[in-house]
């Protein structure tokens, strides 16, 4: 007897998703072909026909994930940094701070617009959350992610969905509050996994 093939609660409306055996992003399991043990998603229904008209052995397997390692993923935070400061800086200026101001994060001069600084750290703090939500919720990486060729994906190597990517920011938040342990847990963990990814169930991996 076939052995069921994993199925995975989905995160918006409880509707079974399962992964892909060829390119290995999860969807709704009704918008899927079953091939014995295996799911195949539309995309790669073509391809997967192919295989078997060619007589190829379908083994379902995908190649196992490279997980990205510490000192990648830090560079990957460092560049995401780098965009967030260049974004603060700009919007500092429009709302008439020096740079000096914005990067001291306190008024220097007594005539310094103080309602300015709540609106920018305000301002900043939605763009931040934004930013990580929509890009790893849509492609499974921020930009410096896309540069430093990782991305986040789901323990079976399924897509973070946008729900999943709201929780591992805040999850990162915690990482980063207990003096930065969270995120050192990656240099020890066999898959590379920091404490905010054992909690949301991602792994960090290279697309190369």
């Amino acid at each position: 007897m076939a052995e069921e093939p994993p199925l995975l609660a989905g995160d918006s409306g409880g509707a079974p998703t399962a992964v892909c055996a060829e390119c290995g992003n999860t969807f709704a399991q009704g918008d899927m072909i079953a091939h014995g043990s295996h799911f195949i998603c539309a995309g790669c229904k073509p391809v997967f026909m192919q295989k078997l008209a060619e007589g190829a052995n379908i083994t379902g397997n995908r190649p196992p994930m490279r997980y990205a390692g510490f000192w990648i993923r830090g560079g990957a935070i460092l560049l995401d940094g780098i965009l967030i400061q260049v974004v603060r800086l700009i919007l500092g200026l429009a709302l008439g701070l020096s740079v000096l101001q914005v990067f001291s994060g306190r008024a220097v001069a007594t005539s310094a617009p103080l309602p300015a600084f709540f609106v920018l750290g305000l301002i900043i703090n939605v763009l931040t959350i934004a930013y990580e939500v929509y890009f790893v919720g849509r492609w499974g990486a921020t930009l410096g992610k896309m540069a430093c060729k990782v991305k986040v994906v789901r323990s079976d190597g399924g897509r973070v969905t946008y729900l999943r990517s709201l929780a591992r920011y805040f999850a990162k938040i915690l990482s980063a509050i207990i003096f930065c342990i969270g995120y050192i847990m990656a240099a020890f963990d066999k898959e590379k996994r920091a404490l905010h990814d054992r909690i949301c169930d991602t792994r960090v991996i290279h697309t190369n």
